[in-house]
């Protein structure tokens, strides 16, 4: 009998050494790595190698000492790169045609290793297993193209693998698929759900129901700048069986036009859904009824505390995030589990789309611009550890995207971290950096 492996036990034979996935071994931004470094030099960590990347926002996966990014060059298309986690050597890359642009060009999304396979979904929506010993494709698909999509979403495919078991897990977020789960090994299709409602540019994520595995994936509500509709819709949180797409549950009250961020696992059946652009976050239960389905009750909603691009970091029953939007600048802020905001770091220092690591009871988080902090998570207040200027200057040109310079800022260093082997792996708008951040 053939038994499935859940995300969790996937992420348990993971160990340090390795960053497998979007957000780490257990797709939570959580690493078991200890003896993280508690003082740095003036200069900051050492840094044991660079090496050039195309512009985006792509990040790296390690596993078994290779690390691989899925890097891009808008006139020509996507190329999947390993280096040596080591060094830094380019072991080999390979490449495919899919060019086009978009506001923030560049890469987008992060891949994931299994076994012998490196899986990534490209900015127009080109989804490929790689077999990492030939370096050449097993299959290949288009999320978009095969179920009916047509012009690209206005800020592409920002899809992050996720592998369960024998099946790998995307949101197509096509006129005919809302989420898709492909056989990991052939490609084929296992399963696949109708559309579950407007655009977003979040990936699924695993929540425990129960105690049963759901996959949770976030829509969008209607942006009031790109409107297709007079009616204005309401977002999505929808939880389905990850081995049949089956829809269990479904919450319809979430607004946020451009949701980023992954549903966040809070325990006890709830689900935290962040957003950006002053429109908060909401904290929802999931209960099995008397009749057997199961139903969603929101539990609060608070403006005050939200995440653009990352879900928070969860850690001791708090949440940390980063609140910086276009219009407000709310720094790390610090949530209870019940909604209570308990401190905001504000401009002092200022974290805007930056990424974080909770490692050995420490946070490593990069800014969004510049600058990469080693802080200790503690709710009576912000307590800063270290901090060093890592990261270059660098984003869309205001000669080139006027708009996107504007409300995306000088500054556009956003892209998610990784951490494998006391390696932190981070990277800017022309350079991925690897790190020495533990003993």
């Amino acid at each position: 009998m053939l038994v499935l492996l859940n995300a969790t036990a996937l992420a348990a034979s993971a160990g340090s050494s390795d960053w497998p996935q979007y957000l780490g071994p257990s797709r939570n931004s959580t690493s078991d790595q200890k003896g993280i470094l508690r003082t740095w030099p003036t200069n900051g960590p050492a840094v044991l190698w660079t090496v050039p990347v195309g512009r985006g926002f792509g990040g790296p996966v390690v596993k078994d000492g290779k690390v691989y990014l899925l890097d891009r060059d808008d006139k020509v298309g996507d190329t999947l790169r390993c280096l040596d986690l080591t060094t830094g050597k380019e072991l080999w890359q390979f490449a495919y045609d899919a060019p086009g642009s978009v506001m923030f060009p560049g890469s987008r999304s992060v891949p994931a290793v299994d076994g012998n396979h490196v899986y990534s979904c490209g900015h127009n929506g080109d989804l490929y297993c790689i077999d990492i010993s030939t370096h050449k494709p097993v299959w290949n698909k288009n999320v978009w193209k095969d179920f009916g999509g047509g012009k690209i979403p206005f800020w592409a495919i920002t899809q992050c693998p996720l592998v369960y078991g024998d099946l790998l897990i995307v949101a197509s977020q096509a006129p005919q698929a809302g989420v898709v789960a492909y056989e990991k090994a052939t490609g084929n299709v296992k399963w696949k759900t109708p559309s579950l409602g407007l655009i977003s540019y979040a990936s699924p994520a695993i929540v425990k129901v129960d105690g049963k595995d759901h996959v949770v994936m976030v829509t969008s509500s209607t942006n009031p700048f790109q409107r297709t509709s007079p009616v204005n819709e309401l977002g999505n949180v929808v939880g389905m069986d990850p081995l049949t797409g089956e829809i269990l549950w479904k919450y319809d009250k979430w607004e946020c036009h451009i949701p980023v961020a992954s549903a966040v696992d809070a325990g006890e059946n709830k689900v935290l859904i962040v957003g950006g652009y002053e429109l908060g976050a909401t904290m929802i239960k999931v209960e099995k009824k008397a009749d057997g389905r199961y139903g969603t009750t929101e539990l609060f909603t608070t403006k005050e505390f939200g995440d653009q691009t990352k879900p928070p970091v969860q850690h001791k029953g708090h949440f940390y995030a980063q609140y910086g939007t276009n219009q407000r600048r709310d720094g790390m802020v610090c949530m209870s589990m019940e909604g209570k905001i308990l401190w905001k770091t504000k401009r002092s220092p200022d974290f805007n789309k930056g990424s974080m690591i909770l490692a050995d009871g420490l946070i490593l988080a990069t800014d969004g611009a510049q600058t990469l902090y080693l802080i200790e998570p503690d709710p009576s207040g912000f307590k800063l550890l270290a901090s060093a200027t890592v990261l270059a200057e660098g984003g869309s040109g205001s000669e080139n995207d006027p708009l996107a310079s504007r409300v995306g800022g000088r500054n556009q260093n956003w892209a998610p971290l990784a951490l494998a082997g006391g390696k932190l792996l981070l990277r800017d708008q022309t350079q991925l950096k690897c790190l020495n951040v533990a003993q």
